[in-house]
């Protein structure tokens, strides 16, 4: 069997768990962060990971297959 590509998009985005749980960043934290209706609550929840939901967790885990 030929190796796999990794996708390159995905592998800057995703981590694997050592319970092989997915983790990935929040969305929305990348500009307009200082008064254009972010506030300070908000930012500080965005900043914190979470993890990919279980109907995404296959696709995910073959495009990163070796992490």
């Amino acid at each position: 069997m030929p190796k796999l590509k990794t996708h390159s998009g995905a592998k800057k985005r995703f981590n694997l768990t050592k319970s092989g749980k997915v983790k990935r960043a929040h969305a929305f934290k990348s500009h307009l962060l200082n008064g254009h209706g972010k506030d300070t609550k908000r930012k500080r929840g965005l900043r914190a990971g979470a993890y990919a939901d279980k109907t995404n967790e296959s696709a995910i885990k073959r495009m990163i297959p070796y992490k």
